[in-house]
Order: structure tokens, then sequence, then C-alpha cells
């Protein structure tokens, strides 16, 4: 990593303030979300050892943002749409350009954008009914698994490895479908599962967690959480403001290189025989 984690967090803040300012204009509501909403609340702005920014909008909402033209966002970033060319995953990124973030991956498309990134992801709607919650949380795993196949997963697990080769033969439309329920909108729950949820309890909210939002102070900007933040990050993270001991307050460490003065494109061989066995952990 040759950028500081605190250089790579005022990039991370360049790109939520653009974020926000797109947001405002159109009217679009969203919410940080996960770590990052913990650290609005508990830190007043990024947790001291994170490394990364989340933000959730609800998928009406989520579409309407991917569905405005490039000349709205500043030439100085680059917003990277689900399913588009050269990203074949199922939730967005806004990234600086001429910034580089090399994840923990080999990546099949070399013309994948890999600048230093903001995760933007969609919140969807879940059935009333469990026993179709279920189903959906089913459905999710062979979207993950498609996305991170087509991407270029790593993953020395045969389980992962065969998951992934049968996902590949099956219609990506069905289970998107399924995972998204468009015409549940009036249920009184939504869900997170494409959106980095690995535990179906723990992506299951309330409806009303992400309809009414308050503003916090995040760094030195004003951003929306959740105004039920407390239900919410409960349910995420048990008594979340206590900070974890000391010796576990350890970074996530999503990227095995963050430049935020170099384009990607000068790394491009950086990871040539690179084995990953080791990734992402939950943050407190």
């Amino acid at each position: 990593m040759l950028s500081t984690l605190k250089e790579h967090q005022m990039v991370l803040l360049e790109l939520l303030q653009e974020f926000d300012r797109v947001c405002k204009k159109h009217d679009i509501p969203y919410m940080l979300f996960a770590g990052s909403a913990l650290g609005a609340v508990r830190h007043h702005g990024f947790i001291p050892w994170d490394d990364d920014l989340d933000v959730a909008l609800l998928r009406e909402d989520y579409d309407r943002l991917m569905g405005l033209d490039i000349s709205e966002w500043n030439d100085a970033y680059y917003l990277q749409r689900e399913y588009s060319d050269h990203w074949p995953m199922h939730f967005s990124k806004l990234r600086k350009n001429n910034t580089a973030c090399l994840e923990k991956y080999h990546p099949k498309d070399p013309q994948i954008h890999q600048g230093i990134y903001m995760d933007v992801f969609p919140i969807d709607n879940a059935a009333d009914q469990k026993w179709i919650r279920k189903l959906q949380f089913l459905a999710s795993k062979v979207v993950l698994a498609k996305s991170f196949w087509r991407r270029g997963y790593d993953t020395a697990s045969f389980a992962k490895k065969a998951a992934m080769l049968l996902s590949a033969v099956l219609p990506l439309s069905l289970f998107r479908n399924m995972v998204m329920m468009r015409k549940c909108g009036q249920s009184g729950f939504v869900h997170s599962f494409l959106g980095g949820s690995v535990n179906y309890q723990k992506g299951i909210f309330q409806r009303e967690w992400f309809l009414d939002t308050t503003q916090m102070p995040f760094e030195d900007l004003m951003v929306p959480v959740s105004a039920h933040y407390h239900e919410l990050l409960t349910m995420q993270y048990g008594d979340y403001m206590t900070p974890p001991p000391e010796e576990d307050r350890k970074c996530k460490i999503h990227a095995i290189l963050v430049d935020t003065e170099r384009n990607y494109t000068e790394y491009a061989h950086y990871r040539d025989g690179m084995k990953f066995d080791v990734y992402t952990r939950s943050i407190r």
C-alpha cells in the first residue's frame, strides 16, 4: 500500500462529496451504510481503521441514479455501473480517475477501471413471507457467484469454485428478478443481499429504516444516515457504540495497493503470480 490510510480516506471523502452533490441536485435519497454509518454515529467520520466507504439506496432511487447521463459527474470521477461494459458486478462504484486501488483478485477483463472507489449498493424489496425471503437469499447467492466468477474471483475453496462454475450456466435474469422482487414495493421489509450481506438475518431490515433519514456529521460533511440508525446498527453490530479492543482495531485491507497519485494502468502486472487466500473482514 503506497498511500497511507489517511490519504486513502481523504480521497474517499472527495468521492462522497461528489456523490452527495449529484444526489442532491436530482433529489435522489441515499444514506451511509454498514461501517460508514457506524463511523458517522460513533466517530462523526471514518472509523479510524476503516479503508472503504459504503452508501445504499432503495432500488428505485438506485435505478434513477444509474440512469443519469455521464455528464452529471465531474470529470475527475467515474461511475462504474452494475453490469456495464468492463464491470460484471451486481452493485456499482464511484471511482476517482488517475488513482489506483488494486483489490485481491486477478481481473479477467484488463479494461476494468481500478481507481480508488466508494461502494454504491442497492436495497431491494423483501417479501413479507419468510419462506419467500429465504428463496430470495438463495437466489442472491447465484447472482453473487456469477458476478464474482465473471470478474475473476480467486479462491482455494473447492465448494466455492464448484458453485461459481454451476452458476455460470444458470440464467442471471431469473435469479436477479427473484432477488429484486420489484412488485413487492409495499412489503414491510427490504434486504441488502446484493450489498455484501453474507448473513441472512443481518441482511433483512424494516422498510421504514430506509425511508427516513437524518443528517449527521461525517468528517467535514453533513450526510444522511438512517433515522433509525440505533435499530439498524444494533442489528448489524450489537453494542455498536463500544469499539473493539485496541488489538482488534485492524483495517479490513480491501486492496493490496492504493496510490492516490498514479493511475492504476501503471500497475498492470503488479499482481502477476500473486495468490490470495486472506480476504476482508468485518469492521467494527
